[in-house]
């Protein structure tokens, strides 16, 4: 343990002392009583990987607009049986929002998870 060379130490050594013994009062009387109410706070602890990929045709109208194969891939890996992620992959990419703007289509997925995890 090393000696204390300065006053200026001193006074932060008695600082943090007092602090920790308010800590422990404060601490102390603030325990709940052993019939608490439990609370559960439900957390996403699994990341999905998804690749958002559309094949895009010449026109701004969605006319030929459709998922690539890897987009579909990725949801199916991400937990969604076949059909749903034909499905999700047409919303996403034949969404008029989406043409031209991948960052949409980004945030489409986005909801797309949020309302609909994969799995349920």
């Amino acid at each position: 343990m090393e000696a204390v060379t300065g006053i200026g130490e001193l006074h932060m050594i008695k600082a943090f002392a007092f602090a920790a013994l308010g800590g422990a009062l404060l601490g102390g009387s603030m325990t709940t009583p052993a019939s608490a109410t439990n609370y559960e706070y439900p957390t996403i602890v699994n990341t999905i990987y998804v690749t958002v990929s559309c094949f895009r045709g010449p026109f701004s109208e969605i006319i030929w607009d459709r998922p690539n194969p890897v987009f579909i891939d990725s949801l199916v890996s991400a937990g969604y049986t076949f059909p749903q992620a034909h499905a999700i992959g047409e919303r996403v990419c034949t969404d008029p929002s989406t043409v031209d703007h991948p960052d949409m289509a980004i945030q489409v997925m986005h909801q797309i998870i949020a309302q609909n995890p994969p799995g349920r």
